[in-house]
């Protein structure tokens, strides 16, 4: 959540107060269940911008949900000459501007890497975010939730028919969504990787969850989802440029040179996609948190332990609440490798390729060990 929006929203909840939000932006098996040791990287100078990934595929799914139908973006990465192709899906860090985009680089860099067998990367955005339809509905945790449940084991969905070898690469709130339904035995993937996973939106994280705020959340969360005066607000806190900008220099990009006027336009214009208020609205205010609390929070890892091999990828920068939850992750149980490389929040779109080579390490252990 970028400091501009943060303070206008923390003048409903609290307005004494001033808010830098530490939130994210608005199945094979290894031989032995070793730990692996942990590797930090020094964060780089600015990066130059990465030439545009271009998709091999691109498409809708059709996702249901209470009868009504709605269109998925998704688009798919692979080298042409690839063999015995390994499935790899990748599902964008919620916030307010979440995307497909993010991830484009880092499935361009793993898809090209030459090896015995091939990678098919699938991006799909989350319903209500990027490039997907974004109705009207109660998002919340639950919400997303059923949605990963049904894209992994829909037959016709775009990662239909991997034969049971499937890596799930999240980010933000999406790794850690991805971990509690693998823990409720709703998915099976091969191996799961948390890029900079978090938990708590960001006004919970800054004032907690007392019923007293909550009933501000509320009140907050209702205005944004009402006619007129919900997009006043929205375009307020969340849609428009200078707003974009800061909050992507101060806090989910590492470097502040490494945000571009491409990247600030690119995410304001999917602000202003119809419909693209409702699931900030539930970002914001906690309802997308897929737990309560940091003890949940590691429980959901711990569930994992000896299943399902988990990598955990912290970031050196990361604002300073989301950085201690990514630390509590080191040397916890059913975090089968804890690396750290340089960035913030968004590290696989600021530094792809340390994300890219972390990725590619933990690929080739979850898929030569089925």
């Amino acid at each position: 959540m970028r400091p501009t929006a943060a303070a206008a929203a923390a003048a409903v909840v609290s307005p004494a107060v001033a808010v830098r939000s530490g939130a994210a932006p608005l199945a094979a098996r290894f031989p032995s269940r070793r730990r692996f040791a942990v590797r930090a990287v020094a964060s780089p100078p600015a990066s130059k911008p990465a030439a545009a990934a271009t998709p091999s595929k691109t498409g809708k799914w059709q996702w249901t949900f209470e009868d009504k139908p709605i269109n998925i973006y998704y688009e798919e990465h692979e080298h042409e000459n690839s063999d015995n192709v390994k499935n790899i899906l990748m599902i964008p860090t919620i916030s307010d501007v979440s995307t497909v985009e993010e991830w484009r680089v880092v499935a361009k860099d793993i898809v090209a890497r030459k090896r015995e067998s091939g990678y098919r990367a699938t991006i799909v955005d989350w319903p209500g975010l990027g490039y997907s339809d974004r109705p009207s509905l109660n998002y919340s945790a639950d919400v997303m939730e059923n949605f990963l449940v049904q894209l992994l084991t829909s037959p016709n969905s775009p990662v239909a028919n991997t034969d049971g070898e499937l890596v799930v690469v999240g980010g933000g709130h999406a790794a850690t969504i991805a971990v509690r339904a693998a823990g409720k035995g709703l998915i099976r993937p091969s191996g799961i990787a948390a890029v900079a996973p978090t938990w708590a939106g960001p006004l919970p994280i800054v004032f907690g969850r007392g019923s007293d705020m909550e009933t501000r959340y509320g009140l907050l969360r209702g205005t944004l989802r009402a006619p007129a005066i919900g997009w006043m607000m929205y375009n307020v806190l969340v849609s428009n440029e200078k707003s974009i900008q800061s909050q992507y220099k101060s806090h989910v990009y590492a470097n502040p040179e490494n945000v571009t006027p491409d990247i600030v336009e690119s995410r304001y214009e999917l602000t202003k996609r119809k419909g693209a208020r409702y699931v900030p609205a539930a970002f914001l205010t906690g309802l997308l948190d897929p737990v309560q609390t940091r003890e949940e929070f590691l429980q959901l890892f711990a569930k994992l332990d000896g299943d399902v091999p988990v990598l955990v990828v912290s970031t050196v920068n990361a604002p300073k609440r989301s950085k201690a939850e990514m630390e509590a992750l080191r040397g916890a149980k059913g975090v089968t490798k804890f690396v750290e490389v340089p960035g913030a929040l968004l590290p696989q779109e600021e530094y792809p390729s340390s994300v890219a080579d972390e990725l590619y390490s933990f690929l080739k252990d979850s898929f030569s060990s089925s």
